[in-house]
């Protein structure tokens, strides 16, 4: 805390890119015990603000550093563009293919008396309703940013911590840094090449619904076109061999989908049919 205590101020006056560093503690199935964990970046440029994991920022440094156009997304984790101080948001989402949704998410929120210290900093207490889910949020008014993890602003500082009242979400600044100019974040706007397709939430809905009735469905058409007997089809490192192979790992990666259905929005989580 006490670098963040020293690089926010001049951060609010010269940076081009105000850089903030947040812990996101989540959970993929509501029943799990513990908490999974990633480094996540907020990006407030002069123009926009963007949100993503920090492991998409290494990537982009080695390929610069190494000439490669390496390629990398996690599709647990959100990834996000919006106009600055705007709720409209517009996530990036990688299924079979790479789309891009727009959506409105403003936020009514509820200040509270309720005080904490941080390093330097006086953080205020406030709630809201988002998503489906209690929503407790800590801001600074000493940082001139109405923003914070995520769809999270609105607020009159920057949000310091915010988390839900059940434990499974929570978003806790660790860290800031000042870029010397503005950081593209190119590889939001396109993966391996191909820009996002803009669509629906019904249609997301649509294409995480077919992905659940047959995850394996493209591998399992290239494997039954196959005419060349020296290729080779892996699944998650695994050789296929035959169709019946594929179909124990298609009701695997279902149970799985079931499982793993707690998403940070949860009034739009799919409603799977359990066969």
């Amino acid at each position: 805390m006490k670098k963040l205590i020293l690089l926010l101020f001049p951060l609010i006056i010269s940076a081009q890119t105000h850089r903030f560093v947040y812990q996101f503690h989540y959970k993929l199935d509501s029943t799990a015990t513990e908490l999974a964990a990633e480094n996540m970046i907020l990006d407030v440029n002069p123009d926009d603000v963007k949100f993503y994991p920090y492991s998409y920022a290494e990537t982009d440094s080695l390929n610069i550093i190494r000439d490669q156009r390496v390629s990398r997304w996690d599709d647990h984790l959100p990834a996000l563009v919006r106009k600055k101080n705007s709720f409209e948001n517009t996530s990036l989402i990688l299924m079979n293919d790479f789309f891009s949704l727009k959506s409105t998410d403003k936020m009514n929120w509820k200040l509270l008396n309720d005080t904490k210290v941080e390093g330097q900093y006086t953080l205020q207490k406030a709630t809201t309703t988002f998503g489906g889910r209690n929503w407790i949020a800590w801001f600074s008014k000493d940082v001139n940013l109405s923003e914070g993890p995520y769809k999270f602003r609105g607020l009159p500082g920057l949000i310091f911590e915010i988390e839900d009242d059940k434990n499974n979400f929570m978003f806790k600044l660790s860290k800031s840094m000042k870029l010397p100019k503005t950081y593209e974040a190119k590889f939001l706007e396109s993966f391996a090449g191909k820009k996002p397709l803009p669509v629906t939430e019904k249609i997301i809905a649509k294409k995480q619904l077919e992905l659940y009735n047959d995850p394996l469905q493209d591998i399992a058409e290239a494997f039954k076109s196959n005419t060349n007997p020296e290729t080779t089809f892996y699944v998650s490192s695994v050789q296929i061999k035959s169709l019946d192979q594929l179909k124990g790992m298609s009701d695997e990666r279902r149970k799985a989908m079931l499982r793993e259905n707690n998403p940070i929005e949860i009034d739009k989580a799919i409603k799977y049919p359990v066969n």
